[in-house]
């Protein structure tokens, strides 16, 4: 299990377009690790230069204790599943298992077999025979996802692999492909732009912006403590509350309400002066009656969620979304007041958290 460093990674595209800004990035042995961002952040990039589709400008790939940099894709010792599988539609899903290991002139038998111990491992064992126009979804993943594994790569490369199933088969891959990756015991790296799968899946996860990495973190480092506004609005099936505020006697004051200062941030909002002050909506208290130190306004909007509800609020000109529990029943046009753990209320200012660490905000 090797582990994957990349220095000062650049790739400049035709035009000027800088898809990698000087990246620095570090993958342990054995980890899990997500690249998370919206479309044209870099991440796609990123990967297919680990895996060497694509040549860097500047900087330098490492896999365990080699530069790889030079080296083409076949050498690096990777193995890479592509958005939309990539499968041989002529050959049996045995033959697709198969045709990495033929590549390296493995014996026909040794084939065979690695080929039905994968299919096997992944539940393809009666489907080998069958070629993937005749297979759904989730066995053409899984077909893609053996003919990865089947020569037993030291990384493996995920370019959104599940963004082709639909909802229900999405959770159902996304819980195999956690438990797989453990079971394989193997370095891998997947990009997606489902914040809600990097959550689910990543034991770490760097957020890309511009061809920049703005985080990286675990999933609670990032969901709890994003260090930068990009991050917290990003970050979460409902973005982050951000709402412009000053400091009021002691207090804040956001959305013409007086709310308490953040845990732990009385000496760094000392300054004075404007910033922005962050709550994600699954951390205010909703109340139909006054709550003290709570954001008031009208509802305007409420979404069921099944077991909680997402309710939106007006709050002098500002948008306050609240997560409700199903023991309330808010409508709209009803006055609300939401009010914030004060632990995991956070401060911004020129877009980036007060007191976040320098590392947690690559350059």
């Amino acid at each position: 299990m090797p582990d994957i460093a990349l220095s000062r990674l650049g790739k400049v595209y035709p035009g000027g377009v800088r898809a990698l800004d000087a990246l620095e990035l570090h993958v342990a042995e054995g980890e899990f690790f997500a690249l998370l961002g919206p479309s044209g952040c870099g991440k796609s990039t990123l990967l297919r230069t680990i895996a060497g589709l694509e040549t860097p400008d500047a900087g330098s790939v490492s896999v365990g204790d080699r530069d790889v940099t030079a080296l083409p894709p076949g050498e690096r010792g990777l193995a890479m599943v592509f958005q939309d599988y990539a499968l041989f539609p002529h050959m049996t899903v045995e033959e697709n298992i198969a045709y990495p290991l033929k590549l390296r002139k493995v014996a026909r038998r040794q084939r065979s077999e690695s080929a039905a111990r994968t299919a096997a491992e992944l539940g393809l064992e009666d489907l080998t025979s069958r070629r993937p126009a005749q297979l759904s979804g989730g066995q053409q993943q899984r077909a893609a996802l053996a003919r990865a594994v089947a020569a037993r790569p030291d990384v493996l490369l995920l370019d959104e692999p599940l963004s082709n199933l639909d909802a229900r088969l999405r959770l159902e891959a996304r819980t195999f492909l956690k438990k797989f990756q453990r079971e394989l015991d193997v370095t891998t790296v997947f990009v997606t732009h489902d914040q809600a799968e990097a959550l689910a899946l990543a034991d770490r996860i760097a957020v890309m912006e511009d061809g920049r990495i703005r985080q990286v973190g675990t999933p609670a480092e990032v969901f709890r403590r994003p260090t930068s506004t990009f991050v917290a609005s990003f970050i979460g099936s409902t973005p982050m509350n951000l709402l412009p505020a000053e400091l009021a006697e002691g207090a804040v004051l956001a959305a013409d309400c007086r709310l308490p200062l953040p845990s732990g941030a009385q000496g760094q909002a000392a300054g004075g002066g404007e910033f922005v002050y962050g709550i994600r909506p699954e951390y205010l208290r909703w109340s139909a009656s006054p709550l003290p130190d709570a954001l008031a306004g009208t509802v305007s909007v409420v979404e069921n969620l099944g077991s909680a509800q997402l309710v939106t609020m007006e709050c002098a000109g500002r948008t306050v979304q609240v997560v409700v529990s199903e023991d309330h029943d808010p409508a709209p046009g009803e006055p609300g007041w939401a009010a914030p753990r004060s632990d995991r209320a956070l401060i911004y200012r020129d877009g980036v958290l007060v007191g976040a660490e320098e590392s947690r905000v690559p350059a």
